[in-house]
């Protein structure tokens, strides 16, 4: 099968990277359907006008990414914005409270792995790669996905949102994850699917590559600014290419085309 390389802004040694952080939903795991699903549950269990929303793929795909306060407070706010008087106070609480519930009961059901995670973590570990999982959803919900998945043997650490004080695109979670796995930023690889992702890796000063495949608020994956970009984990490649110093390798992103 031909393959294409793809554009990168950086040539690398093939040992530089020690560690890679790794994004969960929109990178690892598609999750939309499982987030239609509890949104739809949750919305059912609150007064009209938000009982009579639907939920769609399309209008979570705007919204996801950035932790669940936001995305709950979007919701409601897409589900009431033709009614007269603003969002009640008391609906917030309530609607979080319903959103946890039903996310434990369905976490992972309407979720799939995306083609090419588990090939391109294999040869992440074949590289002797330390690896992170850092998301803006809640750590227990994030875990439980992982282990259904059969990811989470892939991880030394999962944080999720609720673990430090501030989420991606804060640079936070990343140098929390970089102290804990022992290595230095410039030596660990971000791995995500948003502006998210990118924003958080620049100011924590790693290196970045994006998938196009994820999600991104709604907007092109191409407008962010990143290393590298990639169609799937499995066609990152580390090639040894000519140069004037000798053992200088070269890191670049491989798609496969059809």
């Amino acid at each position: 099968m031909p393959m294409q390389r793809m554009h990168t802004s950086q040539n690398w040694q093939a040992n530089h990277f020690e560690a890679a952080i790794i994004d969960l939903d929109g990178t690892l795991v598609d999750t939309l359907g499982d987030f239609v699903a509890v949104l739809q549950k949750m919305l059912q269990d609150l007064p009209l006008p938000y009982s009579n929303y639907v939920v769609t793929r399309s209008a979570v795909a705007l919204l996801v990414g950035k932790g669940t306060e936001h995305l709950i407070t979007r919701i409601l706010k897409l589900s009431n914005e033709n009614a007269a008087e603003p969002l009640p106070p008391s609906v917030y609480p309530f609607a979080y409270q319903q959103y946890l519930l039903h996310y434990h009961r369905l976490n992972g059901q309407y979720a799939r792995v995306f083609d090419g995670v588990f090939a391109g973590l294999e040869q992440f570990k074949s590289w002797g790669w330390r690896m992170a999982c850092v998301t803006n959803k809640p750590t227990d919900l994030a875990k439980a996905l992982l282990k259904m998945k059969n990811l989470e043997g892939y991880f030394e650490l999962v944080l999720g949102g609720d673990a430090c004080d501030r989420k991606k695109p804060d640079p936070q979670p990343l140098l929390r994850a970089v102290e804990h796995l022992g290595v230095s930023v410039a030596k660990t690889l971000m791995v995500g699917d948003s502006s998210n992702d990118a924003i958080a890796a620049r100011a924590a000063g790693c290196p970045v590559l994006l998938v196009n495949y994820g999600y991104n608020h709604g907007l092109p994956v191409q407008d962010v600014d990143a290393d590298a970009k990639t169609d799937s984990l499995e066609s990152v490649l580390i090639k040894r290419f000519p140069s004037l110093h000798r053992h200088r390798f070269a890191w670049h992103c491989f798609v496969k085309m059809g």
